[in-house]
């Protein structure tokens, strides 16, 4: 028997997003030369957001701080920190903890890599020196997100299904 009582009034919809690959290539956003994201949840509320991360090409992608936590899983592909001696492959499993500074990097020989994450706060982009180079948050996700959805003719509210 489901549950019996009324949800809450306030209560946000569910969110089931399937499938998370998608098949339609215009739901990958940009975000620098042969990397794009796939929204999966961003939430406005909370601060946090969740996406696929897709890289086609080898080399360095960023070098970040994290001020919370970071979930990863690993779907396809690899992809490793120069900080670190470990690689997060395929159907692998990363914690990174708030405060910690790195470099990713998808090696040569990766042809794609895809991989969950969640980001809880933002990405402060920073230099080798961490000084500071630019940022990311939920907001900017959102933006990102709606600008292109409109330039491939989904239409800018095509994001607002993933906001909560």
């Amino acid at each position: 028997m489901p549950y019996q009582l009324p949800q809450p009034a306030e209560i946000r919809p569910d969110l089931v997003v399937a499938p998370a690959i998608p098949e339609d290539d215009r739901i990958w956003v940009p975000q620098a030369d042969s990397v794009w994201f796939r929204p999966l949840c961003l939430n406005i509320s909370a601060g946090y957001w969740m996406n696929l991360l897709k890289v086609r090409k080898a080399g360095i992608l960023s070098r970040h701080r994290h001020p919370g936590p970071v979930h990863a899983f690993v779907l396809k592909g690899s992809w490793r920190y120069l900080e670190h001696d470990w690689v997060a492959s395929e159907g692998a499993y990363a914690f990174e903890p708030p405060g910690e500074t790195h470099t990713l990097v998808v090696d040569e020989g990766v042809e794609e890599m895809i991989t969950y994450f969640q980001v809880n706060g933002c990405m402060y982009y920073v230099d080798p020196w961490g000084r500071h180079t630019g940022y990311e948050d939920v907001f900017t996700k959102v933006d990102m997100c709606r600008a292109h959805y409109e330039a491939v003719g989904l239409g800018a509210d095509y994001v607002d299904q993933f906001i909560r």
